[in-house]
């Protein structure tokens, strides 16, 4: 079974792209079945592996889910995470989990991609020569 239906699929794909409209930012999803490490550390070199390290404004957003062990974490780089607030990624990750308790991944998922939209229009908002550095589709993963 997939962990995500097509519709779903689309509908974090819509939610990256309303999310990263205004913007220069980058957000990607990263989800994969089990997690054997601590989920910030995998969130981290997930960061890594997709380049997210490499956008223009070091502005990138991770958001990290392993659904069988049901661990998730947000990262963001340097660029971000030195002008959010200091509990903006800690508010992010309640709000999400008031989703994921009742089993609403994607409603979970949507509105962390929602929140650090807002955070990234607010810090780094989009100029005419933006464009996309990186995919906006879920990456699936299957462990390094």
């Amino acid at each position: 079974m997939a962990l995500f239906t097509e519709q779903e699929q689309q509908q974090i794909r819509k939610a990256i792209e309303a999310a990263e409209r205004n913007t220069s930012g980058e957000i990607r999803v990263c989800v994969e079945k089990t997690c054997s490490e601590e989920a910030l550390d995998r969130a981290a070199t997930y960061f890594k592996q997709l380049n997210m390290h490499k956008t223009k404004l070091r502005n990138g957003v991770l958001i990290y889910l392993s659904t069988v062990d049901r661990k998730f974490a947000i990262i963001g780089d340097a660029g971000i995470h030195k002008v959010v607030p200091d509990n903006f990624w800690d508010q992010t990750k309640d709000v999400m989990l008031s989703h994921f308790k009742f089993g609403n991944l994607t409603e979970g998922i949507a509105a962390g991609l929602k929140m650090a939209g807002e955070q990234l229009q607010k810090y780094f908002p989009s100029t005419d020569s933006d464009h996309n550095e990186l995919p906006d589709d879920i990456a699936f993963m299957d462990g390094i």
